[in-house]
């Protein structure tokens, strides 16, 4: 079976690092995702994603990411429930396997040359690069 998921977009807020009790860095942002067509009144429509990474992703998206930053998550599919005031609650999200920052170096207020930001690499990384937005025909 194939479940692998590869969106371009851009983050929704600014990401927030979190820890899990065990002390790994897990961050949920959500990108925006355009359609690649217009609806009736002619405007082009997104998807709003949510995608979960995990660890160094997390660490490096929430250290060099801000609102409208550009990215690229490669990973798969997943579905997830819980119980909430006696109904069920279902979470579909994508888990992020690899992130590319696809956007400019972000601007930042230190003093001093910013570092690049790394890439991080997954065990199977196949997402290509957009330097450039596609136009949307019409």
């Amino acid at each position: 079976m194939i479940n692998q998921v590869t969106l371009v977009g851009r983050l929704t807020k600014d990401p927030e690092l979190k820890t899990t009790s065990d002390g790994t860095p897990v961050t949920q942002v959500t990108l925006a995702v355009s359609r690649n067509f217009r609806n009736h009144n002619g405007e082009i429509e997104a998807d709003f994603v949510l995608c979960t990474l995990w660890r160094k992703a997390a660490e490096n998206t929430a250290q060099y990411c801000r609102k409208g930053s550009v990215v690229g998550v490669t990973g798969r599919l997943h579905t997830r429930n819980y119980e909430k005031d006696g109904k069920r609650v279902y979470i579909t999200e994508v888990v992020g396997e690899q992130i590319r920052f696809l956007g400019a170096k972000p601007h930042v207020a230190n003093s001093g040359p910013s570092p690049s930001p790394p890439q991080t690499q997954s065990p199977n990384p196949e997402l290509i690069e957009k330097k450039e937005e596609v136009p949307v025909g019409s």
